[in-house]
């Protein structure tokens, strides 16, 4: 690893090689006429989908898996596999936490549309005028960049910047401190750009807004009107939790315990949530509109749009049957088969998680993985396979 201050004179770049094409973003004008395209009128069994997933399971010896199933208004299956760390013998349960990686910027998404919602903040305040202490990016028009800008990766920066401190296990507290030295590479809402790091500024603006920490906000706002008991933001909720998933990483044919890094729990929006499936089955039913009190159906409409097409080159451009995709507010948006769904996945070191929406059936499934395994790049299109005619 590099010494802390030689990651600290380093170029803004990062080693993961996701996300790094820069393709035009949707006009905000146009954005909403981008074709809605319905599914199906009926779901198909999905047995065929829960049969590979536990072969899968079986013939990769993943350590521990959480897999649910559900409608809007019903659990049609849920299950776990495995165990919690293969240094002992606890068996995954329902209850069981992990580290949801980046499936937390769906989170992050529906908290800036909550402190929209309640006139704490705008999508298009300029974010130089509500967080005025920090200069973000080179150039004049960075001064342009909005919230709507930061959800939707289209702040214009140079993507996955400082990602790689991250990697190498620098706090977000200590990266601030070079926002300034992030290149620009397109004007505000011009183009895609992944961030993990700038993301996370969305922290910073609820603090200002709402005068609460981002983990009180959500906690309040989400967590406690959803129900989700065992859900925390950070490594404090993760190690307070006797019920947690030990991170498994892949060596020499075999799995080993992994250490868990620390920096990416400084970037909650980004990275920072802890779930079980329980919490998650809470939370994709919010999501197809099951509590409208908490999630309004024009609030979820929003963040379920389209934004900005995202590029070729990640996991999910290897999916046969994915005809386009974009980046909405903390969601991906995929155009699947004729059919219109909605994700998010995530990785951080030790643990995989990927979760998927089809609103047109009423149906969303959630799967966690305590290990590294490429298992995770499979699940979705192999189960929308199952449910699409």
């Amino acid at each position: 690893m590099l010494l802390l201050l030689a990651m600290l004179c380093a170029t803004p770049v990062s080693a993961q090689p996701l996300d790094v094409q820069i393709v035009p973003a949707i006009p905000e004008a146009d954005a909403a006429a981008v074709e809605f395209l319905p599914g199906p009128a009926a779901v198909r069994d999905f047995s065929s989908y829960t049969e590979w997933l536990d072969a899968q399971i079986r013939e990769k010896s993943i350590p521990g898996v959480a897999m649910a199933i559900v409608r809007s208004g019903s659990v049609l299956d849920i299950q776990t596999w495995g165990v919690r760390t293969l240094d002992g013998a606890e068996p995954i349960d329902s209850e069981t936490v992990f580290r949801i990686a980046s499936v937390s910027k769906t989170f992050a998404g529906t908290v800036a549309a909550k402190l929209v919602q309640h006139q704490q903040q705008s999508w298009d305040t300029p974010l130089v005028t509500v967080l005025p202490q920090y200069v973000i990016g080179t150039g004049p028009e960075t001064r342009e960049i909005t919230l709507r800008h930061v959800l939707s990766h289209t702040t214009g920066l140079m993507p996955h910047a400082y990602s790689n401190m991250l990697d190498a296990g620098v706090a977000y507290e200590k990266i601030q401190e070079k926002f300034q030295e992030i290149p620009t590479v397109c004007p505000p809402g011009r183009c895609y750009g992944y961030q993990n790091v700038v993301f996370s500024l969305v922290s910073d603006v609820v603090q200002v807004s709402a005068h609460k920490s981002y983990e009180e906000y959500l906690q309040q706002e989400l967590f406690e009107p959803l129900g989700m008991r065992t859900a925390s933001v950070g490594l404090e909720g993760y190690t307070a939790n006797p019920n947690v998933s030990s991170a498994h990483q892949p060596t020499r044919g075999s799995w080993r315990v992994a250490s868990l890094n620390p920096a990416y729990y400084t970037v909650g929006p980004a990275a920072g949530v802890n779930a079980s499936i329980e919490d998650m089955i809470l939370w994709a039913q919010a999501n197809l509109g099951a509590f409208p009190q908490v999630l309004p159906h024009d609030l979820l409409a929003q963040q379920h749009a389209p934004v900005v097409e995202t590029p070729s080159g990640n996991y999910f451009n290897r999916w046969p049957r994915l005809e386009k995709a974009w980046y909405g507010l903390g969601w991906r948006v995929f155009d699947y088969a004729g059919t219109r769904i909605v994700h998010h996945g995530g990785g951080v070191r030790g643990f995989r998680s990927e979760m998927v929406l089809v609103p047109a059936l009423d149906i969303a499934m959630v799967v966690m993985f305590n290990a590294e395994t490429p298992v995770a790049n499979d699940v979705v299109p192999m189960f929308l396979d199952a449910i699409l005619n």
